[in-house]
């Protein structure tokens, strides 16, 4: 595996759970994979599980860690071409990205959706530019559309936790004070689909994902309904797709609380975290014993050193 953007990178997915189990059993196997070598990640946007997941893990196989905050300590890129730089941007992503290929081995990247421009947002154009200009392997920290290592993590997590082989999961839209960018319900549901759980993504109307993501699956709009017999609900907030990084609800009855709860199958509660207490989810419900959210960010390790482990085979 030369770069990791999506599920659609890993050869094959069972054999990639089951090293990220094997790392979570213990975690300095391949302590030694990675002498030598640097891994840099770079960040566009605020990080927590992110940035200590994947220091962590490469430190784990040995690596030299950098970690770049762009907004801190850089100067602003322009990331556009063509464009007379007459403005606040000094310095070009086109000279920034191979200057940074220099300086290590694997680059991490974390760029969100600007929600400026669809078109530009789902072209991946700053992810892009990194696989294109540096040199080196690329994994993606999330990017616009897509957050691989979160959905690798939320599949190991299932995997733990489910009780029978096909379970039932839940993706659940719920209202947020911002507008969110919809890539880590993209990566969810490719991931979901790709395991081939039995998926339901349940919204209000005007918030269908991107068809690429959905394929023949189709939107359940009543949650309630939704949620009947479910093993796992994982809420979240995402914008709207067709109008584009709108808000078009903040109908708090799709708070996940006890009343959605209730008619589940005594489900797992998951999100990727950081989650608005009583927007999102209800405290009863997060703080309740079937709620998942902290051994879930804890496997955000393992999925991320199972990503750089398979990329550091290849660089042997």
């Amino acid at each position: 595996m030369r770069h990791f953007t999506s599920v659609n990178d890993l050869q094959d997915l069972d054999g990639a759970l089951k090293l990220a189990f094997e790392l979570k059993k213990d975690p300095y196997k391949y302590q030694n994979l990675g002498k030598n070598k640097t891994l840099l990640l770079v960040f566009f946007n605020s990080s927590l599980r992110t940035r200590l997941s994947t220091q962590k893990a490469g430190l784990n196989l040995g690596m030299n860690v950098i970690v770049f905050d762009i907004n801190e300590g850089g100067w602003k890129l322009e990331t556009e071409l063509g464009v007379i730089m007459d403005g606040d941007k000094p310095e070009h992503i086109r000279e920034a990205v191979p200057v940074i290929g220099q300086y290590c081995d694997i680059i991490g990247v974390r760029s969100f959706a600007r929600f400026e421009n669809k078109e530009d947002d789902y072209q991946e154009k700053i992810l892009n530019q990194f696989i294109d200009y540096s040199g080196v392997p690329v994994v993606s920290l999330e990017a616009a559309t897509r957050h691989p290592l979160q959905s690798f993590a939320d599949h190991m997590t299932i995997e733990e936790y489910k009780t029978k082989p096909r379970p039932k999961v839940v993706l659940s839209w719920a209202p947020h004070p911002r507008a969110l960018p919809q890539a880590v319900p993209n990566s969810f549901v490719e991931w979901m689909r790709a395991a081939d759980y039995e998926l339901v993504v349940t919204h209000p109307e005007g918030y269908e994902l991107a068809p690429e993501f959905m394929g023949d699956l189709k939107p359940e709009y009543d949650q309630m309904k939704a949620f009947e017999g479910a093993d796992f609900i994982y809420a979240k907030n995402w914008a709207a797709v067709g109008d584009y990084g709108k808000i078009l609800s903040k109908d708090r009855s799709w708070t996940v609380s006890e009343r959605q709860m209730a008619v589940t199958n005594n489900a797992k509660f998951m999100h990727c975290l950081p989650v608005r207490r009583n927007m999102i989810v209800a405290d009863e419900v997060i703080d309740g014993p079937n709620s998942i959210v902290i051994p879930e960010a804890g496997n955000r390790l393992y999925s991320a050193q199972a990503v750089l482990k398979m990329i550091l085979d290849e660089l042997k």
